[in-house]
């Protein structure tokens, strides 16, 4: 006790302080703390499963018939199913539905390697699995960053185009992910929608600004590049340059078999009655990283916008159509000189396709809630 009362008077001075200035410490740690939890933007915004109802049923289309009614030929005179007329008969086939129970299916992209397709969900903020050969359905990534578009490069790693990252990522072998792109000219990119690879290793893509127009596909947010462009990264020193800047709204991109034809899709229709509602080829310059000669290769019946695009090995293009009539919901498919050849019906508003199966010949597309698929007579180019 006696040594306890005969502390110098200068330590106990030392001992408030210190205990003052670790309080104070623990005080701004906190504030800190409640600050960035304050002002961190969530890891894109997390959905809810769609539970009210029961899901729509698995297989064939209802009132299917071989051959089947949903597809129709574009044959002048009376309506015409199935070969020579239209490329998307496969003989003893239907439009099946093979998976159901999402919000916005969107961006699929087939794996070869596992039989596997891989599609968005982007409001619920997750990137789904098909697994062709039992026909089950499991999450592959949750959060995606609301990822829409999605592709494979020539190594056989994923490229996502992200809603709530601004960015486009390649998830590499090892299941790591590497960030491609996400500023341009030291500003942040709007929401890349869309990609594609060509035989050099470069990556192609549009920005449009869906995912930053609310809180539903992405994080709202005001855009920062002026213009809604198409971006070529370079696969040697990841640079990032603009190669196109005209579109109003930049959505679908896919290349010709041969990569002398670049397809861009423009949905600038959902900004305004008079913008246009199509989807443009450009030839295409690989090695010099260009495309010049802009045609409008297709337009699409209004209201209606075409979202998604693929080619066949024999350059057929193959266009998603939705938003509209109802009555020209679901696939068209055009020759190289872009005449029309014949349509696929589908009892939703399709946003996007791709080729998949063991023969590249399956058609699978994403219809709002729904993933479909249909046998064709052709093969995908395959062409990321």
């Amino acid at each position: 006790m006696a040594s306890a009362m005969t502390v110098p008077h200068k330590q106990a001075l030392n001992r408030r302080n210190i205990i003052k200035g670790a309080a104070a410490l623990a005080a701004t740690a906190a504030s800190l703390k409640a600050a960035s939890a304050a002002t961190v933007t969530p890891l894109g915004q997390t959905g809810a499963p769609t539970t009210a109802s029961e899901p729509l049923p698995l297989g064939p289309l209802p009132g299917s018939r071989y051959p089947d009614s949903h597809l129709e030929s574009a044959k002048k005179g009376p309506p015409s199913f199935g070969p020579p007329d239209f490329p998307a008969f496969a003989g003893t086939m239907a439009v099946e539905r093979v998976a159901t129970g999402f919000r916005w299916a969107e961006g699929p992209v087939y794996f070869a390697a596992g039989r596997y397709v891989l599609f968005s969900d982007i409001p619920n903020n997750r990137i789904m699995r098909f697994s062709e050969d039992d026909g089950h359905v499991s999450v592959y990534r949750q959060p995606s960053m609301n990822s829409n578009g999605n592709t494979i490069d020539r190594e056989g790693r994923l490229i996502t185009c992200e809603h709530s990252g601004r960015r486009v990522t390649r998830t590499e072998l090892d299941g790591s992910i590497t960030i491609i792109a996400d500023k341009y000219n030291g500003k942040r990119l709007n929401s890349p929608n869309d990609a594609v690879v060509t035989s050099d290793g470069a990556i192609w893509f549009t920005d449009p600004v869906y995912g930053i127009g609310g809180y539903y596909e992405g994080v709202k947010a005001e855009p920062e590049q002026e213009k809604h462009n198409v971006y070529r990264v370079d696969p040697k020193s990841g640079d990032i340059k603009v190669v196109v800047d005209d579109f109003v709204e930049p959505n679908g991109i896919a290349l010709s078999p041969d990569e002398k034809k670049l397809y861009v899709i423009d949905t600038g229709f959902t900004d305004g009655p008079n913008n246009p509602s199509q989807i443009r080829s450009f030839d295409l310059d690989v090695s010099a990283g260009k495309v010049s000669n802009s045609k409008v290769f297709a337009d699409m019946p209004k209201p209606s916008i075409t979202d998604g695009v693929r080619t066949d090995t024999d350059g057929r293009v193959w266009l998603s159509v939705g938003w509209g009539d109802p009555n020209e919901d679901g696939v068209r498919c055009y020759t190289p000189a872009g005449e029309l050849l014949g349509k696929i019906h589908i009892p939703e508003t399709v946003a996007n396709l791709c080729f998949g199966g063991q023969q590249r010949n399956r058609l699978y597309i994403c219809g709002s809630t729904s993933l479909y698929a249909v046998y064709t007579s052709v093969q995908g180019s395959m062409k990321p």
